[in-house]
């Protein structure tokens, strides 16, 4: 969503987090709801968005990532919050059920003019099954989602004429070689972005990278104090400085607590009652201005609620000192 409204790109962000926060501040010149246009040079906004809700293998969360009027009423949440698309979770058909919703969501998209992309989960073989797991998932992504016979492909995200497809690692044995020349041969090749940094022997098969919320060092603290700062300036300094010819997506996030996952390492970032997510949004103009603009800004995350980073329901109205205040999950799409 670009275009040129006149304003400065910290008038922008501080805009977007009021909005997304519903904090109740305001900005002189733009209406609280409306449908804002991002001055030229400042990132597109995405949202990474968890498509698995209603399976039972998740916490309830109120709705169903397979309800049609739930995807376009995110949709449109979305929109008036500045966001242009969702990058979605994806196992390719690991998970028919994600599967099955992305392929929903991307028909709701192409109704509101909204965008989607893959965030692809690597699988976690250890051999050769990876690099073939990975090939057939973009196959499939291919077929259904952005090659010229998937029929709602005008809502796949794309940067200067070529789709944009994420990966999560997982350290396996993927040989990104191979996937690479695999998918050379698409009508348009993607974009492939890397979390962090790729492994040398594969640098070359990427366009770029996005940051992840985490804390950088030293690692995450007890007290939950350690917001990122430190490896969100590792991070836009190492691709300005050493990749400059390569994509740089970056991240901002309102917290973190996996306490209550299945999976969770009981570990902590607060959300500072909203100023965690201001300053991941914002530190990003230390590096990057209107002569060497960023293209992505990616929220991280739409609606994870197990790891405490959703910002679907997220208020900080008439929070005070260190504690977070949270909408609770189990509560419908309102």
């Amino acid at each position: 969503m670009r275009g040129s409204l006149g304003v400065s790109k910290a008038w922008v962000m501080f805009t977007v987090a009021c909005f997304l926060f519903a904090s109740g501040c305001t900005t002189p010149g733009i209406r609280h709801g409306s449908n804002r246009q991002a001055p030229a040079n400042s990132p597109q906004l995405l949202a990474v968005y968890m498509p698995w809700f209603g399976d039972h293998s998740h916490i309830d969360v109120g709705y169903s990532s397979q309800d049609p009027a739930v995807l376009r009423h995110q949709i449109q949440q979305a929109h008036q919050r500045g966001i242009s698309a969702f990058v979605v979770d994806w196992y390719g058909n690991r998970l028919p059920y994600s599967d099955h919703n992305f392929a929903l969501l991307q028909q709701a998209a192409s109704e509101s003019r909204f965008h989607v992309a893959l965030l692809y989960n690597e699988a976690e073989d250890q051999d050769a099954q990876a690099t073939d797991d990975a090939m057939a998932s973009f196959d499939k992504a291919y077929k259904n989602y952005i090659g010229p016979d998937a029929k709602y492909r005008d809502a796949y995200l794309t940067y200067e004429g070529h789709p944009v497809i994420f990966i999560f690692p997982k350290q396996a044995h993927t040989d990104w070689n191979r996937v690479r020349e695999h998918v050379s041969q698409w009508e348009s090749p993607p974009l492939l972005l890397y979390k962090d940094q790729p492994p040398g022997e594969f640098a070359g098969d990427f366009a770029g990278s996005y940051a992840w919320v985490q804390p950088g060092q030293p690692g995450w603290s007890a007290d939950g104090s350690n917001w990122g700062q430190e490896y969100l300036d590792n991070f836009y300094r190492t691709m300005r400085s050493k990749h400059p010819d390569k994509i740089a997506v970056g991240g901002a996030w309102p917290g973190f607590d996996d306490s209550g996952a299945k999976w969770g390492l009981n570990r902590h970032m607060q959300n500072r009652c909203g100023k965690t997510f201001e300053d991941t949004l914002s530190l990003y103009r230390r590096y990057y201005d209107e002569a060497n603009p960023l293209p992505f800004m990616l929220i991280e995350t739409w609606n994870d609620y197990e790891e405490g980073t959703a910002i679907e329901r997220r208020t900080t109205a008439n929070c005070t000192g260190n504690s977070d205040q949270h909408n609770s999950p189990q509560t419908g799409a309102q």
